[in-house]
């Protein structure tokens, strides 16, 4: 199943939801302030954000006007391209050896995201290794070492309350000496002590740079699509500690405001680099912004 049929079935409620009230707006007889308010609603309502939506439609006066647009049909195509622009980022080829930081709050699906990564990267014929660097919730290395046997990898954990950092270099040291492609980092997600995480996180960051340099080190963030604008925030806080190169967002399938796409892409210029569209092993698929666009107005 290609790329476009699977988020097109994830992005049904998302569909009915923001396509259905843009849909609605385009049907008005006039470009007139009645308009631009109507679909100033369906994208906020739709937790585009408010600076993504003003954005967009500051952008569609212009557009409109410049082009000497005055009937809804043609503007809407117009808007079109203008999400388009807005969520399509040119993100440079993966090289290896890979050193994948992945982040995010406790229960957006962080563990299920490296499993799955795992079981991807694996059928491109990459050798894996995980690093359970999350040694503060209790079970977690034990629920990440289920995901690490379905995928086929190898996974390096330590005893609950040890030293992040000091899981990540045995694991950094394990991939050098068996020439490992790939190595995935699950971390920890508390957010109520923000200052500790966030050192943490900059010094398994320091740790990766030291022992591993030259390599491919990417710092992606999990978020749950169906937490709305609280998601933004999210991608705030991360992007501060690490310098975040791409969004993965989970449940994508169980949200009706797939507009939270937008809002991190305008506020936070950070990709969406994978979307979870089920619970399944293999429903972790790389985003494409044309398709995504496609899913909700076609």
């Amino acid at each position: 199943m290609g790329f476009f049929t699977r988020i097109k079935e994830a992005l049904t409620k998302t569909k009915n939801n923001l396509g259905r009230k843009i849909f609605e707006v385009f049907k008005a007889k006039a470009l007139d302030s009645d308009f631009y308010e109507d679909l100033e609603t369906a994208l906020i309502s739709s937790d585009a954000g408010v600076v993504a939506t003003e954005n967009a439609i500051e952008k569609l006066k212009e557009r409109l006007y410049k082009n000497k647009i005055v009937d809804p049909a043609s503007a809407q195509k117009v808007l079109r391209s203008i999400l388009l622009e807005m969520i399509d980022f040119e993100i440079p080829p993966l090289s290896y050896p890979l050193v994948i930081l992945i982040a995010g709050v406790n229960g957006v699906g962080k563990t299920t995201v490296v499993g799955k990564l795992a079981k991807r990267f694996m059928d491109d014929n990459k050798t894996v290794v995980i690093a359970a660097a999350d040694t503060f919730r209790a079970a977690a290395s034990d629920q990440l070492e289920i995901w690490a046997q379905r995928a086929g990898v190898r996974i390096i954990k330590h005893t609950e309350g040890s030293d992040p950092a000091a899981v990540v270099f045995d694991a950094l040291a394990s991939a050098k000496a068996r020439n490992t492609d790939v190595v995935l980092i699950d971390t920890a997600g508390r957010l109520h002590n923000k200052k500790n995480l966030m050192e943490e996180l900059k010094k398994i960051s320091r740790v990766i740079s030291r022992e591993l340099p030259g390599c491919d080190n990417r710092n992606y963030l999990v978020l749950d699509a169906t937490t709305g604008q609280n998601a933004v925030a999210q991608a705030e806080i991360f992007n501060e500690a690490v310098s975040l190169d791409g969004i993965i967002l989970t449940k994508l399938d169980g949200s009706a405001k797939g507009g939270v796409v937008l809002a991190i892409s305008e506020e936070q210029e950070i990709p969406v680099v994978y979307a979870g569209v089920g619970e399944k092993i293999d429903d972790l698929i790389e985003f494409d912004a044309k398709d995504f666009i496609d899913g909700i107005f076609d």
